[in-house]
């Protein structure tokens, strides 16, 4: 076992974890539960994090390698207004795909790119739901998107 050190939304925290432990495993064992598990095989996105800026799948990602990284999960990237337009659009249900949909909105309203129906179905091509389908999800951030760029003109 080794001890790894990171900032985890903001904070300091110190975790235990074997060279095969993938971060996922690491922040859930330590109590940390804002990093959701489902598939730990990489191909449902409901583990999100971004470790120094860049999202990642935390079940693919060992967490001896994240000494030192800064890792934001739901906890510390989901704003009201994405919260809201969320629930507008009828986006979360069971809600145990939300934190790494919100992961990966908040990178796409994040880029400088002009978000469209494809690019942001692009964009969170790497999340499952089962329960909503994604056309709520999609319209979610598209209002978001369209919020952004007129509040900052």
């Amino acid at each position: 076992m080794s001890s790894v050190r990171l900032r985890l939304d903001g904070s300091p925290v110190e975790l235990e974890a074997a060279s095969s432990t993938s971060l996922l495993r690491a922040l859930r064992d330590a109590g940390h539960t804002k990093a959701q598990g489902a598939c730990e095989q990489g191909e449902c996105g409901s583990c999100l994090v971004r470790i120094d800026g860049v999202v990642q799948n935390s079940c693919l990602v060992p967490a001896t390698i994240c000494e030192d990284a800064n890792v934001e999960t739901v906890a510390s990237l989901l704003n009201q207004d994405l919260a809201d337009a969320f629930a507008r659009h009828g986006a979360v249900q069971c809600g145990f795909c939300t934190p790494g949909f919100v992961v990966a909105a908040e990178a796409a309203l994040a880029s400088a790119e002009s978000l469209t129906y494809d690019t942001v179905r692009e964009r969170l091509a790497g999340n499952i739901c089962r329960c909503t389908g994604y056309h709520g999800i999609i319209e979610a951030v598209l209002e978001v998107s369209q919020r952004r760029r007129e509040a900052n003109q």
